[in-house]
């Protein structure tokens, strides 16, 4: 952890949880309970078709919005040909609203405005159960410790940071103790935006968020593990999301997936799984970057195969079918444990894909547990 454990006991204690019945999204991106200061979901500006998306601005934070992440995940090689999966993802939880144009509070103060959390992960296909490594990071927002801006582009806590080069490359720079990645990221096609203009539905009664993708990114550099440094090279997909309400009460969790095919088409594809069924969408980029965005009629995404682990089976293959695109998919999670073991823990892992096309990507899992398979 970034900070002395006393300041996780006192963002804890100091910012209480909502009422669980409530319609209010969970924690940071709904991995968990709410942390609330008394600003309720209304205070927050909501996001909407009509709000576009406009960059580099969109890169940087949203203040009036309740919570929102950077989120990078990748499929990368040794030069031993082993396969490595990494992911690196920064959330803020506002905890009071407040205009873009209004300056920060002053940090001499010691503000509790907003929450900041860094999750990162590096998983490596070394043996029949492969080796998952995660740490996680926690700080108060508007006192130095984490924020981000849009130009130049950076987002930090601590010594973990994401920063703009100024050459179109971005920098990420990740130590988690005993393991750390050091990285430069070029994007290789325009952002998708998913949805309508920007704004994806997260359920049939119009919640959602404003979501956009690099689906295309190369990477290469040094992961050291244990001691020993190895360069890796591969491919990537970074998200950019935000919203001031996500999960329903009826929602119990996610399962999203970012594929990256190799001939050269990319989807994105979700389900939140709620009472009496699931709410899906997604969106299909071609490889001449054409994109499309998905309704739940427009395909079909169902689970084959579950693993048992330490908190349940969760499920870790799945037939995809997108029968306007002759598409038809078979998506493997890696052999091996992938639950992020943080405060909010949830699954994370790469898969390989087969069937009608080939490729690689990452499937996230939330909600799952022995209770809840």
């Amino acid at each position: 952890m970034s900070r002395p454990i006393w300041v996780l006991i006192l963002l804890l204690t100091t910012v209480g949880c909502s009422d669980p019945s409530s319609s209010q999204p969970e924690g940071f991106a709904g991995l968990g309970e709410s942390l609330d200061q008394g600003a309720q979901a209304q205070d927050f500006a909501q996001p909407g078709p009509g709000d576009g998306i406009q960059l580099p601005r969109d890169l940087g934070p949203h203040p009036a919005h309740r919570i929102e992440w950077w989120y990078l995940t990748a499929n990368l090689t040794t030069e031993q040909g082993t396969p490595v999966g990494l992911q690196w993802t920064q959330f803020r939880q506002a905890l009071v609203p407040r205009s873009p144009s209004d300056p920060p509070p002053a940090s001499e103060n010691w503000p509790l405005e907003s929450v900041w959390m860094a999750h990162a992960a590096l998983s490596v296909d070394g043996s029949s159960q492969g080796q998952h490594l995660f740490s996680e990071r926690v700080a108060r927002g508007d006192i130095g410790h984490a924020g981000a801006r849009a130009q130049p582009f950076t987002v930090w806590l601590d010594d973990w940071q994401l920063t703009s080069k100024g050459d179109g490359r971005w920098h990420l720079q990740v130590d988690g103790g005993d393991w750390s990645y050091d990285l430069i990221l070029q994007t290789r096609r325009p952002p998708v935006r998913h949805g309508e203009h920007g704004f994806s539905a997260k359920s049939g009664s119009g919640e959602g968020s404003m979501y956009f993708s690099y689906v295309d990114l190369a990477i290469a550099g040094t992961i050291t593990v244990g001691g020993e440094t190895q360069k890796v090279s591969g491919g990537g997909w970074f998200d950019r999301e935000w919203s001031s309400q996500f999960l329903r009460s009826d929602q119990t969790g996610w399962d999203w997936m970012a594929l990256r095919l190799d001939s050269g088409a990319r989807v994105m594809a979700f389900r939140l799984r709620e009472a009496g069924g699931a709410f899906s969408a997604g969106t299909w980029i071609s490889p001449k970057h054409e994109v499309v965005p998905l309704q739940s009629a427009d395909f079909e995404l169902e689970v084959e195969a579950r693993r048992k682990t330490p908190r349940g089976a969760v499920p870790v293959s799945w037939r995809l079918r997108i029968p306007s695109r002759q598409v038809d998919l078979t998506i493997r999670a890696m052999p091996g444990n992938f639950w992020n073991e943080g405060l909010y823990p949830y699954w994370e892992s790469p898969v390989r894909i087969d069937g009608s096309h080939r490729g690689r990507g990452y499937l996230e899992l939330t909600g799952y547990d022995e209770e809840n398979p």
